[in-house]
Parts: structure tokens; C-alpha cells; sequence
């Protein structure tokens, strides 16, 4: 019995040092739904009122038009420039900051009235809730048990534990995106590239979910290239895995020249992602994806920064492509900025790994656990890259999600963004996807 009980001490020990105890009291996540919100955010607003009380954010509505601005009357209550940034650096990230020193001339935020716009079904409440007492990390952290769709950490007690409730939060449920990769050159040339991408979590099949199938992924995610014509046919399909250390993300590629179809192991960590003109990582789409296994992971802690939120007018049918598209970043004149309470947690790459961010910076919005904005450094203490997630609530879905994205390269003066005020149809919330559309033959079908 000796070794028996040795080895149970010794997984018993693993368990602790991985985070294990990663769930709360029953008594602590009583706050969910007062002290708190049923998300983990601070009910209250801040002392100075400038942060409003969270009231339940906007009403969700199947019938409406999400990208109608409901807040068009509205106008900036200051604009922060080079000029005056001194005066708000305590609510800006080194990020930002840097953006306003790399184009002193031309780089500006809109800063407008704060809105708590977040709302989420209720069944997703319920899982945070449930998650809270029961959802714990293994594998050093970079997996979960007991952990049912969205939101495992409710109430973290560590940065991993803020960057799984970014990971996993709740995008709804199913959705079919059009959108358009634009890298910009330093000149302020561009070339879209045009993209159609499903993703959707096991539990909104037409299927029922099952535990062997579905087992250990969050979700099913394809990606076809519709233009340029040289690109044109080429697809990627992920099955997203929970535990990514034991059981990594599965990839596959159609190459449409090839017309075969291949495994994608370095769909991954620091390898270029899809169409970006090496201007992101891979494990940089949606800000931030994937196994967390590189970095060390510290919870900063809560601040108040000026975020990008409520971006209707980056949403707007009638704006185009090249009215945003500037030299150098995007006209800031159709973003929007507000001051909300987020999450700072700093990964810091650990000895004998290697990726081209040897750190990086993650602001994320309390309300919906989607970070905001990033800050990215080499190797030799750099910030390099600044990105930026432009959020808006999905009423029509009861989701916050990013409807722009940007990644600035501060060294090179390039850029990508992410936008669909051209594309017909950008987010088609609620299809309804099966299993089979997610397989190796249904790439090769979508390929040709």
C-alpha cells in the first residue's frame, strides 16, 4: 500500500501546484447576482459616477437590427490627442500611449459616455454560477474539469483564470461571420482579403451533444477565403480542444492549388495567422486563443481604462472600407471609447519556451470577460504590437462581441483590421451547423 498511497500524494500535490482549487465557496459565489453581477462584474458604479451601476446592459431582441446605433445622439465628451494625453494616462495602457507617440499628428480617442451594454441568455448565467463552485484547472492550468460551456471562473483568483473566461465566453452559440482581413501597408495601401467563418459550441448543434464526440472541445470552428482569386478555395477547419496540452487543437487545411487536404499542427502559438501578411500570430485571433502552456500568468489586477465599446459607427452599412482605412492606423474618428473597470493580467513567456512575444499585456471588460485591448513585446522588452478589439452588443444574439478588430505594428507602421460594412450578411447568429460540416470530407467539399 505503501507506493499506492505515494503516488496518491504525489497526484494529490500536481493537483494543488496546477491550480486544481480553482473553484469558490458556496458562500463567496452567493454574490453572483448582487454584490456582483451574474458574470462576476462589480455591480456598483464608480465613486466618481462615471461608471454606471450595471442595470442588465441592453434588452436582447430577435428582431432587431444590432448595428442600428442606439446611441447615435450622443457626442464625445472630450477627445484625448498627443497633446492632452498627460492629463488621462492614468486611464490609458502603455499601448495606447504609444499609438498617440508613434502618430502625434493624426492618432486620436474619442471619448464618450459609459454604457454597460453587456447581457448574456440566462442559461448562461446559470453556468457561471454553477461553474463557480464546481470548475477547476488541470494540467498545469491549461485544462478544465467540471466545467459546463461558458465562464468557468466567475470570481478569479488568478490571470489564467481571467484568460479561460475570455477563452470560453459565450459568443452565440452559433454564428456564421462574412468579413474582410485588410493589411495595410505603411503607405496606406491595402488589399482585402474576403473571408466566410462558422463557429459554433458543441452544445448548439442540430445534434444533441455527445459525450464521446464532443468530448473535451469548446468549439468547431471553419474558415474559407472567398477573394482574391489567388486565394480563393483555400479552407481551415479547428476542432478547439479544452485541454490543449494533453489533447492539442486539431487543424486541418484545404490547399485549393493542391486540392488535398492536410493535418495543421502549427495552426498555433506564434505561426502566422490565416491571411494577416505576418501581421498576426495565430494564437492572436479573437485578441487572444489557444493552450496557455508558453506564459506565466499574473492577475495585475482591476483598473479603469478607456476601452474600445459600442463601436456602431465601425459597424455602419453606409461607411466604407475606405473611409476607415488610413496611413498608418484607422480614421479614429469612427471609434468610440468609454471608461470601464477590466482585468489586467500579464503573461511573461516561461524559460525554454519559445514565441515571438516574449510578453504581452491583456485588458479585459469585466462585464463580458472579452479583452479589450492588448499590448505585445519582443524579445528584447519592446512593445511591438498593440491590439484592439472594438466590442458591441449583439441584441438580436443577448452577446458581446467584437465587431472590428485592429493590430498595430509599431516598428514596421503596418496594420491589420478586421471589418464587414461591406460584406452582406456579417453575422448570421443562430444557423443552425451539424457535426459532419466540421470534418476533413466536409473541408474537402467546402474547398472545391
Amino acid at each position: 500500500m505503501k507506493p499506492y498511497r505515494l503516488l496518491t500524494s504525489l497526484l494529490l500535490l500536481s493537483m494543488v501546484s496546477a491550480g486544481a482549487w480553482s473553484k469558490v465557496p458556496a458562500k463567496e459565489a452567493a454574490k453572483l447576482g448582487g454584490e456582483l453581477t451574474s458574470m462576476g462584474a462589480q455591480t456598483a458604479g464608480n465613486e466618481s459616477g462615471s461608471i454606471p451601476k450595471y442595470t442588465g446592459g441592453l434588452k436582447p431582441d430577435k428582431n432587431a437590427n444590432p448595428m442600428l446605433d442606439v446611441f447615435a445622439e450622443e457626442k464625445p465628451l472630450f477627445v484625448i490627442t498627443h497633446k492632452n494625453m498627460g492629463q488621462y494616462q492614468a486611464n490609458l495602457t502603455k499601448g495606447q500611449m504609444a499609438l498617440f507617440e508613434k502618430y502625434p499628428d493624426t492618432y486620436q480617442m474619442p471619448v464618450y459616455k459609459t454604457h454597460r451594454s453587456a447581457s448574456f441568455p440566462q442559461n448562461i448565467y446559470d453556468k457561471a454560477l454553477k461553474n463557480a463552485t464546481n470548475t477547476e484547472l488541470v494540467s498545469g492550468g491549461n485544462g478544465m474539469i467540471n466545467f459546463d460551456e461558458s465562464v468557468p471562473f466567475a470570481i478569479p483568483k488568478s490571470g489564467l483564470e481571467v484568460i479561460w473566461n475570455h477563452v470560453s465566453r459565450f459568443r452565440g452559440g452559433t454564428v456564421e461571420r462574412n468579413l474582410a482581413l485588410l493589411p495595410v501597408q505603411a503607405n496606406g495601401k491595402y488589399n482585402p482579403v474576403k473571408v466566410r467563418a462558422q463557429l459554433t459550441a458543441p452544445q448548439y448543434l442540430i445534434e444533441k451533444f455527445d459525450a464521446k464526440k464532443d468530448d473535451n472541445i469548446l468549439f468547431y470552428y471553419t474558415s474559407s477565403i472567398k477573394s482574391p482569386a489567388r486565394l480563393t478555395g483555400n479552407v481551415l477547419l479547428v476542432h478547439e480542444t479544452i485541454d490543449q496540452v494533453n489533447q492539442p487543437r486539431r487543424a486541418w487545411a484545404y490547399n485549393a492549388g493542391q486540392r488535398r487536404v492536410r493535418r495543421s499542427p502549427q495552426v498555433a502559438y506564434d505561426a502566422p495567422s490565416q491571411a494577416s501578411d505576418g501581421l498576426r500570430t495565430s494564437d492572436q485571433i479573437d485578441i487572444y486563443n489557444g493552450a496557455p502552456n508558453k506564459y506565466e500568468w499574473k492577475l495585475i489586477g482591476k483598473k479603469e481604462i478607456f476601452i474600445p465599446y459600442n463601436a456602431y459607427k465601425l459597424a455602419d452599412k453606409s461607411v466604407k472600407y475606405s473611409d476607415i482605412i488610413k496611413k498608418g492606423h484607422m480614421d479614429q474618428t469612427f471609434t468610440r471609447y468609454e471608461l470601464h473597470r477590466v482585468w489586467q493580467v500579464e503573461a511573461t513567456l516561461k524559460d525554454g519556451e519559445r514565441h515571438i512575444y516574449a510578453k504581452r499585456s491583456y485588458y479585459i471588460d469585466e462585464d463580458s470577460w472579452q479583452i479589450a485591448t492588448a499590448d505585445h513585446y519582443d524579445q528584447h522588452g519592446i512593445l511591438w504590437r498593440v491590439a484592439e478589439g472594438h466590442a458591441l452588443q449583439f441584441t438580436n444574439a443577448n452577446a458581446l462581441w467584437y465587431v472590428a478588430s485592429s493590430y498595430y505594428d509599431l516598428l514596421s507602421g503596418r496594420y491589420l483590421v478586421e471589418l464587414n460594412n461591406e460584406e452582406r450578411q456579417p453575422f448570421n447568429f443562430g444557423k443552425k451547423m451539424k457535426r459532419k460540416q466540421f470534418t476533413s470530407s466536409a473541408l474537402r467539399r467546402k474547398g472545391r
